[in-house]
């Protein structure tokens, strides 16, 4: 399928810009872009992932992770093969990096939007969420689903990296629902040596996807001795606290993966400390994840402190809130609610 968000460069020899995301690529006839899912062909742009999907499956939204967004439902998830990032501790490197280990390959069953919708709705689903890859490298198949899946009354998530343009963010938000967008780390040097990119881009999508009124909520994957430190954890709160101190933080304990296996799992007590600083910047809603039998992703009451929801594992249970509003105080709660 042709693709949509790049221009053509040179017409003599048929060079083109993509403007899908923040890398720009440059792509001469013949060749791909970084992704390696968006092909040039004699000038023109394709998609080569349109509707072939590696990934369908039934979720929790918790394990998006998303805690303000309809807890307690189940969401339908897709993927594609492909990614613009090239992180080394992708737990998903298996179709991320698909196209990079096997030559160019495209791999994927054919679905159509229409079918997605069908099964997510056949599913029970509220919602589709569109994760385990980057979702921007198959953005104009996410976009028919999230158009025919909002015009049959279901919601949709994107799990990003937050490397989305600002033009394809803006033609995305308004079928968008919620999103979860990994910031990685403050620091441009991890993005650019850790997942080959920048950071400024990802700082620039979470302002722009909150201001167009998509519900955010933002996760850091704290990896030991790359983006653990007390100064960088509080760079990152300062600015989560700048957007909106309602923006839940959810700070992930890393576990030795792809080409990062040499590392550690993240300690306890960093993850503890994480959420000091979270706190102590202002942030109403700090969770830790990634840790068995955690007592600290239940959501309180920012007023009273009861507890609203109860979360073990990815099963919540909504015992002190009825429609975002807490039963004891009446406190409204950010989030989206049934």
């Amino acid at each position: 399928m042709k693709a949509r968000f790049y221009t053509v460069e040179d017409q003599t020899n048929g060079t083109v810009r993509c403007g899908l995301c923040a890398h720009n690529c440059l792509i001469k006839a013949g060749r791909r872009g970084i992704c390696g899912v968006r092909e040039n062909r004699d000038g023109v742009l394709y998609s080569l992932v349109y509707g072939r999907l590696v990934s369908e499956n039934v979720d929790p939204v918790e394990k998006k992770p998303l805690f303000h967004f309809l807890p307690g439902s189940i969401t339908y998830s897709i993927a594609t093969v492909g990614c613009n990032f090239r992180c080394r501790h992708c737990q998903n490197f298996e179709i991320s990096q698909y196209p990079g280990h096997h030559a160019g390959e495209i791999r994927g069953r054919v679905k159509t939007a229409e079918e997605v919708v069908a099964a997510a709705m056949a599913a029970g689903c509220d919602s589709i969420s569109y994760t385990y890859v980057e979702p921007t490298v198959f953005v104009e198949f996410a976009l028919d689903c999230a158009r025919l899946g909002k015009k049959a009354g279901l919601r949709n998530i994107l799990v990003s990296n937050g490397y989305t343009s600002e033009a394809a963010t803006r033609e995305f938000a308004p079928s968008l629902d919620g999103s979860n967008i990994d910031l990685k780390s403050f620091s441009d040097d991890f993005y650019r040596e850790i997942c080959g990119a920048r950071l400024k881009p990802v700082l620039d999508t979470i302002k722009l996807m909150s201001r167009l009124g998509v519900w955010v909520e933002i996760t850091t994957l704290i990896i030991p001795g790359l983006n653990d430190s007390e100064a960088e954890l509080s760079q990152i709160a300062a600015f989560i606290a700048g957007v909106d101190t309602e923006i839940p933080w959810h700070v992930s304990r890393f576990h030795p993966t792809y080409k990062l296996t040499n590392t550690p799992p993240t300690p306890i007590t960093t993850l503890a400390r994480a959420r000091d600083i979270g706190r102590k910047a202002g942030l109403v809603h700090v969770y830790t994840g990634n840790i068995p039998g955690n007592k600290n992703e239940n959501t309180l009451c920012p007023k009273c402190g009861a507890i609203l929801i109860e979360r073990t594992g990815f099963i919540s249970r909504q015992s002190g809130i009825s429609e975002g509003v807490c039963r004891n105080c009446g406190q409204e709660l950010a989030g989206v609610w049934k």
